[in-house]
């Protein structure tokens, strides 16, 4: 149990790297093992791809899934795969475009656990056709704390299921999931990026491309203002047909090999980088492989490194349609106000599919996402600002990305939480649902 139980390192913290307190850790190797007792609250822990502190357990111990990474069985004909919850959704790609299948629904990482990807119900360039991962899970089994196991599916202890589906690894463990995958006919990704000079244009290509193009996003200039506010690139696209499955597209990565004393995520750097990316030459339609489509940082290793020793915060939100440019727009300009904007600001018009899971983030409206350095209260200033325009929209915040949030902002935009807290493991907290919800294990 001591070796189990070693004091962790970097690896464990969040991807924002805040906080960075190193927690106690416990490995899961296999399916059949139970989960420790008398050792003070557990969380599973995935890859660390959560950006705040959803993911971390402040005098409690994490569960490293990783190690439960097999595949039990796939369904070649169907597209139906059941894996292990520490798998990496990179791993399936890997095993799956081969055979003419993809994700059905992928983030902007493909360095994400099943587990993960269930528990806080991602969500990709598609959600306005294909709506978020907990759409295309079939079934996962659930470890709790008291030895019990749970089979759940929309049929079989469905509240189960919708309070594990977006519920952040508090309901239990997730031992294995079985998901349908996307049939495609190869790896290969049509695209094309579209200049846009003002919000009202991005929600005009939106509508445009909703039903012609299973990918949409945007990238925003985050420093742009006046009548440029809101200008950025359009990016859109569907798999190409015929392509061959042969065909390989493994990106270089470049890697941080350190994290600097200080932020190299410089305003004057990222107004510069903006600027030159906006009016970068365009390709029009171009044919591409998947992964520098739908994972353009995966190619930087350690990327989060760029923001320095003190990390940074990701504001990523999700506001009602009918709000959409006015919030939108405040938000984008307090940001650059604030001298605070980032080289990555995506934007995104969400689906009409109702959500999963009583704490899933992804609903209809559109949702903006900016990472900013950590700059001290000068941040947590802003960050309460920008909540303060979400709430008034009538929106939220995503618990996955969040390290800060207030009680208020995060009871308006779940109110279903009081109901998942009925279905969460007695021995299972974090450090967001304590900071959240005043709720230990």
């Amino acid at each position: 149990m001591a070796r189990d139980l070693a004091l962790a390192n970097a690896g464990y913290r969040s991807w924002g790297c805040i906080p960075k307190e190193p927690p106690r850790v416990r490995r899961m190797r296999w399916r059949d093992e139970r989960l420790p007792s008398a050792v003070g609250s557990l969380l599973p822990f995935g890859n660390g791809r959560s950006y705040g502190d959803s993911c971390l357990n402040h005098g409690g111990l994490l569960i490293d899934t990783r190690g439960l990474n097999r595949f039990i069985s796939f369904d070649t004909a169907q597209g139906v795969l059941r894996c292990e919850a520490g798998v990496l959704l990179s791993d399936i790609l890997e095993r799956v475009v081969p055979q003419g299948w993809f994700l059905p629904v992928t983030p902007g990482t493909q360095f994400v656990t099943v587990g993960g990807a269930i528990a806080n119900d991602v969500h990709g360039k598609n959600h306005h056709r294909s709506g978020s991962f907990g759409h295309h899970v079939r079934c996962f089994e659930l470890l709790r704390s008291d030895g019990g196991r749970l089979v759940c599916s929309p049929a079989e202890n469905s509240d189960w299921f919708a309070a594990t589906i977006g519920g952040l690894g508090l309901t239990g463990l997730i031992l294995w999931a079985e998901i349908t995958l996307k049939a495609v006919p190869g790896p290969l990704i049509e695209a094309e990026t579209i200049r846009f000079t003002r919000l009202e244009e991005f929600f005009e290509l939106s509508r445009e491309s909703h039903e012609r193009y299973e990918y949409t996003v945007a990238w925003i200039d985050g420093f742009a203002s006046g009548k440029a506010l809101g200008r950025g690139l359009f990016m859109r696209g569907n798999h190409a047909p015929g392509a061959t499955r042969a065909a390989r597209g493994r990106q270089r990565k470049v890697g941080i090999p350190l994290t600097p004393p200080f932020s190299l995520v410089q305003p004057p750097l990222v107004r510069v980088f903006n600027r030159l990316y906006y009016h970068k030459p365009l390709w029009g339609r171009r044919t591409t492989h998947y992964e520098p489509f739908f994972y353009p940082l995966d190619g930087i290793g350690q990327w989060n490194r760029l923001f320095g020793r003190r990390g940074f915060f990701q504001y990523q939100c999700v506001l009602p349609i009918e709000a959409g440019i006015e919030a939108t727009g405040e938000l984008i300009r307090r940001i650059a106000r604030a001298g605070a904007a980032s080289f990555l600001s995506v934007l995104k018009v969400f689906g009409d599919q109702p959500p999963v899971g009583w704490l899933s983030f992804p609903r209809p409206g559109v949702t903006l996402a900016m990472d900013l350095p950590n700059r001290g209260q000068t941040t947590l200033k802003l960050l309460e600002e920008l909540d303060e325009i979400t709430s008034a929209a009538g929106g939220a915040v995503y618990p996955a990305k969040d390290g800060r949030m207030s009680s208020a902002v995060f009871h308006r935009g779940f109110p279903n939480w009081s109901r998942l807290e009925n279905y969460r493991d007695p021995m299972f907290t974090s450090a967001f649902w304590q900071r959240v919800t005043g709720r230990l294990a």
